[in-house]
C-alpha cells in the first residue's frame, strides 16, 4: 500500500485503515498522559505543600516551571531535531517525559520538584507538534483535520478522566502516586508508539530556517502573543482551584476531583462548539471567545463563595477556554501554512507561557494577602489584555487585505 500523499512527510509502509486507527490511538495516548500531568498538578498543590513543608503559592511555581519547560522545549527541540525521523523523535520525547515525571514522584525537596517539572515540560510542545504532523500524514488530505482532532482528543479526555483520577489517587495514596500513574501512562505510550506508528521520511518538510522565519510574521507573532496573555486568565484561576474551592466555596477536598472533571467536560463541550463556529468565522469566534472568557472569570470572582455558582463558573471557563484556544490554533495555521511543525509546537508553547504567567501572577496576589478570590480578578485583566492584542491583529489583517485588494 502506498503512503498517503502529503507535503509534510512521507510514511514508510503506510498502514491500512485498522493500522491507522491504532497509530492515531497511540498518538492520542501520549496526549492523554501529557494532559494528565499538566493539569493534575493543580489539584495536588495542597498535598505537595503539606508534604514538602512549603506554602501553596510556592509549590504553585512548579506549575510555572513546567510551563516554562514547554516554552523552551517546543522551539528548541523542534528546530534541533528537524532532521530526526519522526517516530524516533516521538519515542525520545516520550522517554524524556517519563524520566521527568519519575523524578517528580521521587522529589525529596521543592527545589528537586522544580527541576523535575521543568524537565517534564520540555517534550510537551514538541510532542504535540510532531504528533499532529504525523497524524495528518497517515490519512488523505480531506481527513487531516479529523486525524489531528483525534490526537488532541487525548488531551481533552485527560481533563475528564485522567486529571480527576490522578487528583483522587494523590489524595488517597499521596501526591507521588499521581506522578507514578503518569509514568505508567508514558511507558504504555512508548510501547504503543513503537508497535503501531510507522516510520517516516522527512521529504518535503520545511527547513528549520523557513519555519523560524514564519514566526516573525506579524500575524503569527500577534496570535501567539494573544494566546500567551489571554489564556493566562484561565490558568490564574485553575492553578489554585483546589484551595479556592475548599477555602471560599466550602467544598470538601474529596469533591475537588469531581469539579476538575466538570472543567474537562467544559473543555470537551467547547471543542464541539468551536468547530462549527470557527468554520463560520475564525476572527469573530476568537474575539467573541476572548470577551466571554472575561465574563466567565468575572462571574467566578463574584460568586465563587457559592458552591453551585463556583462549579458553573468552572464549567463556563472550560468551555470558553477551549473555544478560544481552538480558534487561535486555526488562525495560526492559516497564517503559517508553510511552517506546520514549529508553528504547531509554538502554539502549545504560547498556551504554556500563559500557564506560567497565570500561575505566577495568581500566586503573587495570594502571597500578597489578597486571598483566593484575587487570581480570578488577575484572570479578568489577562483575558482583556489578550482580547486587545487579538483585536489589534484582526484590524491589522483587515487593513492589509484592503491594501492588497
Amino acid at each position: 500500500m502506498s503512503a498517503p500523499r502529503t507535503a509534510l512527510l512521507q510514511v514508510v509502509n503506510a498502514p491500512g485503515p485498522a493500522g491507522t486507527r491504532l497509530a492515531l490511538f497511540a498518538l492520542a495516548m501520549g496526549g492523554f498522559g501529557v494532559g494528565t500531568t499538566e493539569f493534575a498538578s493543580m489539584g495536588l498543590l495542597p498535598f505537595i505543600a503539606e508534604d514538602l513543608g512549603a506554602s501553596i503559592p510556592a509549590v504553585g511555581q512548579s506549575i510555572s516551571l513546567y510551563a516554562l519547560g514547554v516554552v523552551v522545549g517546543a522551539p528548541l527541540i523542534t528546530a534541533l531535531a528537524a532532521k530526526v525521523e519522526r517516530k524516533t523523535l516521538l519515542l525520545a520525547l516520550m522517554l524524556t517525559f517519563v524520566v521527568g515525571n519519575g523524578l517528580s514522584a521521587a522529589a525529596p525537596s521543592l527545589d528537586w520538584l522544580f527541576v523535575a517539572r521543568f524537565l517534564s515540560g520540555l517534550p510537551h510542545g514538541a510532542y504535540f507538534g510532531v504528533a499532529a504532523v504525523v497524524a495528518s500524514s497517515l490519512v488523505a488530505r480531506d481527513r487531516r483535520g479529523t486525524a489531528v482532532a483525534r490526537v488532541m482528543l487525548g488531551l481533552t479526555v485527560a481533563n475528564i478522566v485522567g486529571v480527576p483520577f490522578a487528583a483522587a489517587l494523590g489524595g488517597a495514596l499521596g501526591w507521588r502516586s499521581a506522578y507514578l500513574l503518569v509514568v505508567l501512562l508514558g511507558a504504555l505510550t512508548i510501547a504503543a508508539l513503537a508497535l503501531w506508528v510507522p516510520r517516516t521520511r522527512n521529504e518535503g518538510m520545511a527547513s528549520p530556517a523557513q519555519e523560524i522565519r514564519a514566526l516573525a510574521r506579524p500575524q503569527v507573532a500577534l496570535t501567539l502573543l494573544a494566546g500567551s496573555v489571554g489564556f493566562g486568565g484561565m490558568f490564574a484561576v485553575y492553578t489554585y482551584i483546589s484551595p479556592t474551592l475548599t477555602e471560599l466555596s466550602g467544598l470538601d477536598i474529596a469533591t475537588v476531583p469531581w469539579v476538575l472533571a466538570v472543567f474537562g467536560v467544559g473543555m470537551t463541550v467547547g471543542s464541539l462548539l468551536a468547530g462549527p463556529l470557527v468554520d463560520r468565522s475564525i476572527e469573530r469566534t476568537a474575539l467573541g471567545a476572548g470577551a466571554v472568557s472575561g465574563l466567565a472569570l468575572t462571574f467566578f470572582a463574584l460568586f465563587v463563595h457559592l458552591p453551585a455558582a463556583a462549579v458553573i463558573g468552572v464549567l463556563w471557563i472550560g468551555i470558553m477556554g477551549s473555544i478560544f484556544t481552538t480558534s487561535l490554533q486555526v488562525r495560526l495555521l492559516r497564517e503559517a501554512k508553510d511552517a506546520p511543525s514549529l508553528t504547531a509546537a509554538m502554539n502549545h508553547a504560547a498556551f504554556n507561557l500563559a500557564n506560567a504567567m497565570g500561575a505566577f501572577l495568581g500566586g503573587a496576589v495570594i502571597s500578597a494577602g489578597w486571598g483566593y478570590r484575587s487570581p480570578a480578578w488577575v484572570g479578568v485583566g489577562l483575558a482583556m489584555a489578550g482580547l486587545l492584542i487579538l483585536g489589534h491583529a484582526v484590524r491589522r489583517r483587515r487593513q492589509e487585505s484592503l491594501t492588497a485588494g
